[in-house]
């Protein structure tokens, strides 16, 4: 039997506290946001954002690429990261550019987003379905959404894979997805619903296709329609989510 835990354990435990995945990643070069994305987010925001392009970036780690960003970007530009621990050098940073340590499930922006970006920092979420909804609906009406996603690490109750009706979901909400970068895409802002209850985590999962250990997320079908609008928005969010699954859920396991 699987153990599953809730996202307070979860940001305790080893696999996500000593992730090094997304550190030292820069804008561009080879170890770089454009080789991993397969676009460069400085560009594309230069197309696309006009006089104050905003781009957020997920699990952020020490903020390179949003630094190195800000030199070629309007002074108007509104870039944020976000990232559990923050930079562990910390540094003087553009008057763009916010690092703000805290954890995904229990933050909310200010403002909507060009660009929103999760490099390799899924992998270490617990309820993964969950921060992808509530991303996209941070983006504006021409916002893009690219983020690394690991269809095998989405589980049923009893551990056996959800790969392909989580895939099925996504693109029936509009999402687009690169195998062979294992990248999720979405266009344009808006509410997403998936038909999906989160139960909890395993930290225990084992390496997924990058070699490192990550996490496995486990959902079950969801058992009432929800509403688009209940999606938290920078515009109607009145408190944080904790995406909470009750501490010591069992699953049988799939591995």
């Amino acid at each position: 039997m699987v153990r599953l835990i809730g996202d307070s354990e979860l940001t305790a435990s080893s696999v996500v506290a000593n992730s090094t995945m997304n550190r030292e990643r820069g804008l561009s070069g080879v170890n770089s946001y454009a080789r991993e994305l397969g676009f460069d987010p400085a560009a594309w925001l230069r197309e696309h954002g006009g006089t104050a392009p905003g781009w957020l970036d997920l699990c952020s780690g020490e903020g390179r690429a949003l630094v190195e960003a800000a030199r070629v970007l309007p002074a108007g530009a509104g870039l944020t990261g976000v990232d559990l621990v923050g930079p562990l050098v910390p540094a003087p940073t553009p008057p763009q550019v916010r690092l703000v340590p805290a954890a995904l499930a229990d933050w909310v922006p200010e403002r909507r987003y060009h660009l929103i970006t999760c490099v390799h920092g899924l992998h270490y979420l617990g309820d993964q379905l969950g921060a992808i909804v509530r991303a996209v609906s941070w983006l504006t009406p021409d916002g893009r959404f690219a983020a690394h996603f690991d269809p095998a690490s989405v589980r049923r109750p009893d551990g056996s894979s959800l790969e392909r009706a989580v895939l099925a979901a996504l693109r029936a909400a509009g999402f687009g997805y690169r195998p062979r970068r294992h990248l999720l895409l979405f266009e344009g802002g808006g509410p997403v619903v998936l038909p999906f209850d989160y139960l909890g985590a395993d930290p225990a999962a084992g390496p997924n296709w990058t070699g490192q250990p990550a996490v496995g997320s486990y959902y079950g079908a969801r058992a009432r329609a929800e509403s688009p609008s209940s999606a938290e928005s920078p515009s109607s969010a009145e408190s944080p989510s904790s995406a909470e699954a009750p501490s010591g859920t069992e699953a049988p396991s799939g591995r």
